[in-house]
């Protein structure tokens, strides 16, 4: 697994940190309300606290399904993400729309337990309704070197929840250098992983440019290699408009237009939304979500 890197030959500058600035500070020439729409588009509207709840969830799910009640031209979120027991509900609100329904898995956020109970836990919440499951990287185990290990997890996962869609989250500000970053996605799509992701949103840092710019790259050296295009998601973190532009114009200048869209980019948030809405609507008021 340490040769994935040359396998596919991917080559990082030394100087990333002054290309994603250059990029996140020329991302204001994207800014339009088309744009702020597709970034409304594309969001996993995120729900992943403690004291979550059958009444909070509920409420949150109905303000989705409510939402052009308020707000005429909004779009529809990509997915919502919650916690398994509320898979179910979100099935039944969002079943007739082209909302998915996203769950984390595999003993979320540490990942720390047996490989059996991850792969029922992942295959419960299919059964319950969910296409797509977010689950994290065994990051003990890749950072000990045991990356066969974080393969074969990984693999049966995916192979466990068949041809639902597979998000591997890295834990980035974890695994901490750029060399784990290239390795941990290429054995996430080596893997199988639909998208790979950066964060659970439960460590700090979170989504970082530089994160993301190196996991765009080591997309776009599997995709010339393989053909297979394995979607991007930065979250944790996320909160306003001139962040999520910031990883939109990464995406766009790696990656391509190709990835403009839903099946190949999302952005894990929940306080986004509220941000996105003030600017489309031009009312710093709304705290819609």
């Amino acid at each position: 697994m340490e040769n994935l890197i040359d396998k596919y030959s991917i080559d990082l500058v030394d100087n990333i940190e002054q290309i994603v600035k250059r990029i996140a500070n020329d991302s204001h020439r994207f800014y339009s309300n088309e744009n702020l729409n597709f970034l409304f588009s594309i969001m996993d509207l995120t729900s992943l606290n403690t004291d979550d709840n059958v009444k909070f969830i509920e409420k949150l799910f109905k303000k989705v399904q409510d939402l052009k009640d308020h707000y005429t031209n909004a779009p529809e979120v990509a997915a919502v993400c919650v916690y398994p027991p509320f898979v179910s509900l979100a099935g039944k609100y969002f079943e007739d729309t082209r909302i998915q329904v996203a769950a984390v898995g595999g003993n979320f956020p540490s990942s720390q337990t047996y490989l059996n109970i991850k792969k029922a836990e992942c295959k419960e919440i299919i059964n319950h309704g969910a296409n797509e499951v977010d689950i994290v990287i065994p990051v003990g185990e890749f950072m000990s070197g045991n990356y066969d290990e974080v393969y074969r997890e990984i693999k049966e996962i995916k192979e466990t929840i068949e041809n639902n869609k597979l998000k591997v989250i890295l834990e980035t500000g974890l695994i901490n250098s750029y060399k784990n970053i290239q390795l941990a996605s290429l054995i996430a799509m080596e893997a199988g992983a639909d998208f790979i992701k950066t964060s659970t949103g439960k460590m700090k840092p979170a989504a970082t440019y530089d994160a993301v710019y190196v996991m765009c790259k080591t997309i776009r050296s599997f995709y010339e290699q393989t053909g297979k295009p394995v979607g991007i998601k930065p979250a944790g973190g996320i909160s306003t408009v001139e962040d999520a532009f910031g990883f939109y114009s990464i995406v766009r200048e790696v990656l391509g237009d190709q990835w403009l869209n839903s099946s190949l980019f999302r952005i894990g948030a929940s306080r986004l939304a509220n941000d996105i809405l003030r600017k489309l609507y031009e009312n710093e008021e709304i705290a819609y979500f």
